[in-house]
């Protein structure tokens, strides 16, 4: 048994607050939900989509890079309205290694996820919410909502 304020106590100790902030940082544990962020505090200005160059359909969308945001290489904007995407569900795509950031508002709360690189936001509704990566995975990936199940558009990454 070890006496308190001895060596040996203090050893247990920090080993036990070590194990608890670790189970603390790696959160709840469960494979089949994303990792969920915050909603960005402050939104984002974003470019207004484009019609893509490549030969694809007519209503893709293609957003432009923020000129607002030099450390983000291309910036997505998608608006839900009574169940409505705006721009229409379409391909994006993007070069691989290039840094990338989904911003959706939504009208009802919900959740996005980005599949295949297992990440995720809250919506609130009405209020702006991002994820930002690197796309460093080639691929085709959908980007949806949860509550509502909604496909917003498929990430091309190539």
């Amino acid at each position: 048994m070890s006496v308190p304020g001895s060596p040996t106590a203090r050893s247990a100790v920090l080993l036990v607050t070590g194990l608890l902030t670790a189970v603390l940082a790696t959160g709840c544990g469960q494979d089949d939900d994303p990792s969920v962020a915050a909603p960005s505090a402050a939104p984002t200005s974003a470019a207004a989509p484009t019609t893509s160059a490549e030969p694809s359909t007519a209503d893709s969308p293609t957003p432009t890079p923020a000129a607002s945001t030099p450390a983000v290489d291309r910036e997505i904007t998608v608006t839900i309205a009574k169940r409505r995407i705006t721009p229409p569900t379409g391909r994006v795509t993007v070069t691989k290694g290039q840094s990338v950031r989904i911003t959706v508002t939504s009208d009802v709360a919900d959740e996005l996820h980005v599949h295949g690189y297992d990440l995720g936001a809250r919506l609130p509704a009405g209020t702006p919410g991002s994820v930002e990566f690197r796309a460093d995975k080639t691929g085709l990936f959908e980007v949806e909502t949860h509550e509502t199940e909604l496909v917003l558009f498929q990430l091309v990454v190539r």
